[in-house]
C-alpha cells in the first residue's frame, strides 16, 4: 500500500461525495495502491450510511464506525491504527482541505523528509477564530516552552515509521500535530491552497476551544503548578512585609491600625488566590485520574472492508 488516507467524518455527510471523488481522481493518478479511510465519529447527519454506500462499491475505501463521538484526535488515531500505507495523510472532512494538494505533500515527503505539514494559503477562518487560535498557541508555547506555529493544521503527512511511533503514545488527551512534533523527526512545512467549508459548520464553539487549550496545555506541560508557586511565595512575601508595616506603625509610631475592609479584601483575595491554585493542582490530579484508568482512546463497533475482510 503506497497512500493511506485518514479522514475523521463529523458534521460533513453532504462533503462526503464530492470528497471520495476528488480523492479517487487525485490518488488514482499519483501512485498504484491506496486507501481512503473515513472514521465516523458519532456524526449526528448519519454519516456512516454515506460511508456505507461508498464501501458497498469501491474496496479502496474503508469505513470505520466508532461506538460513540470520541473526539477528532481519537479518531485519527482509530484512522491510523488501520492504516497500511508507506505514507498516510491525515484530513479534515470538509473540503477545506483540497484533496488535489496530496500530490505536493507526497512530492514533498519523498525529499527525505519523515513528516511534511502544512499552512493553509488564503485562511478562510473568521478574524476572531484566528485572534484565538493565535492566542491560545501563544500561552500555549509559553507554558509548554516549544515553538509551535498556530497556522499549521491537521493537513499533513507522514511515514509509515512515524505513525507507528505516534500509536505507541496511549495518552487519553491527543493532539495529532502536538505528537508528531514532539517524535522529533525530520520535517518540513509548506503552504498549500484552500476552499471554504464545502457545507455545515464547524461543530468547536467557543467554549470547547477553551477546554481543548486547557487540556492540551495541562497535558503537556507543569508550567502552570510552578506559576502558581512562585504566586504564593510572591503574595506571602508581601503579606509579611505588610505586617512588618502594621508593626511598626504600632510599636513605633503609635499608630493603631482602625477598621476591617482592608481585611476583609485581603482575606478574600487570598481565598480566591488558593482556590485557584486548588483549581490547577485538581485538574493536574483529575489527568492523572484518568490515565490511570487505562481505558482505550476509542471503541471500533464495525470496520468495513477492513484488513480481516
Amino acid at each position: 500500500m503506497d497512500i493511506s488516507v485518514v479522514i475523521p467524518v463529523y458534521g460533513c455527510k453532504e462533503a462526503l461525495p464530492e470528497l471520495y471523488r476528488r480523492l479517487t481522481d487525485t490518488l488514482s493518478k499519483l501512485v498504484n495502491e491506496y486507501e481512503i479511510i473515513l472514521v465516523n465519529d458519532a456524526c449526528p447527519q448519519d454519516s456512516w450510511s454515506e460511508i456505507e454506500r461508498i464501501c458497498s462499491y469501491d474496496t479502496h475505501v474503508l469505513g470505520v464506525d466508532l461506538s460513540r463521538n470520541f473526539g477528532q484526535h481519537a479518531a485519527i488515531t482509530a484512522g491510523i491504527s488501520e492504516s497500511s500505507g508507506d505514507y498516510v495523510v491525515v484530513m479534515d472532512c470538509d473540503l477545506q482541505d483540497r484533496p488535489e494538494e496530496i500530490s505536493k505533500l507526497y512530492d514533498r515527503i519523498k525529499k527525505e523528509y519523515d513528516i511534511v505539514f502544512s499552512t493553509r494559503e488564503g485562511r478562510r477562518d473568521n478574524i476572531i477564530v484566528q485572534l484565538f487560535s493565535k492566542c491560545f498557541h501563544n500561552i500555549f508555547n509559553y507554558f509548554a516552552d516549544v515553538n509551535y506555529d498556530f497556522e499549521v493544521g491537521n493537513y499533513c503527512i507522514a511515514t509509515r515509521q512515524v505513525v507507528d511511533e505516534f500509536l505507541k503514545m496511549k495518552e487519553q488527551k491527543r493532539d495529532y500535530i502536538m505528537f508528531l512534533k514532539w517524535l522529533g523527526f525530520k520535517s518540513d512545512t509548506i503552504e498549500l491552497e484552500s476552499d471554504k467549508r464545502f457545507s455545515g459548520k464547524s461543530s468547536y464553539t467557543f467554549s470547547k476551544k477553551v477546554k481543548v487549550a486547557v487540556n492540551m496545555i495541562t497535558a503537556q506541560s507543569d508550567k502552570p503548578l510552578g506559576i502558581a508557586i512562585k504566586l504564593g511565595f510572591i503574595i506571602a512575601l508581601g503579606a509579611f512585609i505588610y505586617i512588618l508595616y502594621l508593626l511598626y506603625n504600632l510599636f513605633v509610631l503609635g499608630n493603631v491600625p482602625t477598621g476591617w475592609t482592608s481585611t476583609v479584601a485581603s482575606i478574600y483575595l487570598m481565598g480566591g488566590l488558593m482556590m485557584s491554585t486548588f483549581g490547577i493542582s485538581a485538574i493536574y490530579v483529575g489527568n492523572i485520574f484518568n490515565e490511570t484508568k487505562h481505558r482505550p482512546i476509542y471503541v471500533i463497533r464495525t470496520v468495513l472492508n477492513g484488513k480481516k475482510d
